[in-house]
């Protein structure tokens, strides 16, 4: 009766179902996984949030597939302020940074079509590409020191019908930038580049063999949003950065959804103003917990981004320390599967969660390891 791109296994795994019998037993959890800021004790400027809501031009429906003019020179400014030059036509204004993935995928590639994504990284792609009809190939990220492209294997998986190449820059969960000699091998491979730069603001220190950002690169389409760059999910807006000629495939996409709201839009540049101090919270509360956690254990490199990766012995597997360590020490983490690294054994933590609850987790963790 219902379509196959629904057909995906839902059924709630080990840890999910452990974690559920603790908590309907009333068990307080540490949770190593918190990755929503609002749920994470960071400050915000709530009379400032609320008052850019309370804008009479709401009142008003103007519909404008790119968004409204004010917001996308809201978004120009942000890039401004990071010394980048982006014109507001080149910014189209989407609900999240997951709908803007789901236009581009619909303006560059046919069902049947395959898009590549990167392994590890957020388990998300492939049903977002499921939903547009397209199939995923994954190209890996070797570990040496540090993560890079294995060049050999991501040119291996390309085919006739590959359409795009999926970044994530950073990289959730490796916290790993994309290197400047691995962009100008990319640019060689003559593919659409999609870039997710969603946490592109939150980095451990500077780095010149880095890429920032791929908003100046040609054929590039790069994604962020409020719900990183202010720390606010919940107002649901994202863009897309995007070059003169896909703009008007772009624009047809979004006018026949027209889902940016009106309010979140005429907000937004107060909302931008609002969320640096939260931006700031946040990027303080990362960096202290890699801190505490580094004196603990030797997580793998990590350049940016909100996660850390935790390589541990595989006297058990990765599912098996994750189970025991909530089963014994009410401790929630991700198990590196949940993330598609290749081999065992991985642990996968937020560096998001308040500093005792951190702190608190890190040694019952420790206490686990011994």
């Amino acid at each position: 009766m219902f379509s196959s791109r629904l057909r995906w296994d839902l059924e709630p795994n080990a840890l999910a179902r452990l974690l559920a019998r603790k908590r309907a037993g009333g068990v307080r959890i540490l949770d190593l996984t918190e990755s929503n800021p609002t749920a994470a004790g960071i400050p915000y400027p709530a009379e400032e949030i609320l008052s850019a809501l309370a804008d009479d031009r709401s009142l008003v429906y103007e519909p404008s597939p790119r968004g409204l003019p004010a917001a996308r020179e809201a978004v120009a400014r942000y890039y401004t302020q990071r010394g980048l030059a982006v014109s507001p036509d080149r910014i189209l204004l989407t609900a999240s940074t997951s709908e803007a993935y789901a236009y581009v995928f619909k303006l560059l590639a046919d069902p049947g079509d395959e898009i590549l994504v990167p392994r590890p990284s957020y388990p998300l792609f492939e049903y977002l590409a499921s939903l547009e009809g397209l199939r995923t190939a994954q190209y890996p990220l070797v570990y040496h020191d540090g993560w890079f492209l294995d060049r050999d294997a991501m040119a291996a998986a390309v085919t006739p019908r590959t359409r795009a190449i999926v970044l994530v820059n950073p990289n959730n969960p490796t916290g790993s930038f994309l290197r400047r000699e691995e962009l100008d091998w990319l640019e060689r491979m003559n593919l659409p580049l999609v870039c997710d730069e969603v946490f592109a603001d939150y980095t451990f220190g500077p780095d010149a063999a880095r890429v920032e950002t791929l908003v100046s690169v040609e054929r590039t389409f790069c994604l962020s949003g409020l719900s990183k760059v202010a720390g606010l999910p919940q107002m649901k807006l994202g863009w897309i950065v995007a070059g003169p000629a896909a703009m008007e495939g772009l624009e047809l996409i979004a006018d026949t959804y027209l889902s940016a709201g009106t309010p979140v839009q005429h907000a937004l540049g107060r909302l931008l103003a609002a969320g640096e101090p939260v931006r700031a919270a946040i990027a303080a509360r990362v960096r202290e917990n890699l801190s505490v956690l580094r004196k603990t254990f030797e997580p793998l490199a990590v350049e940016g981004g909100w996660y850390a990766t935790l390589r541990v012995p595989r006297i058990r597997g990765e599912e098996e320390w994750a189970l025991e360590l909530l089963d014994r020490h009410n401790v929630l983490v991700q198990p590196g599967f949940f993330y598609d690294f290749g081999q065992e054994a991985f642990l996968v933590l937020s560096l998001l969660p308040p500093r005792e609850t951190f702190r608190a987790g890190v040694e019952r963790l420790k206490r686990l390891a011994e």
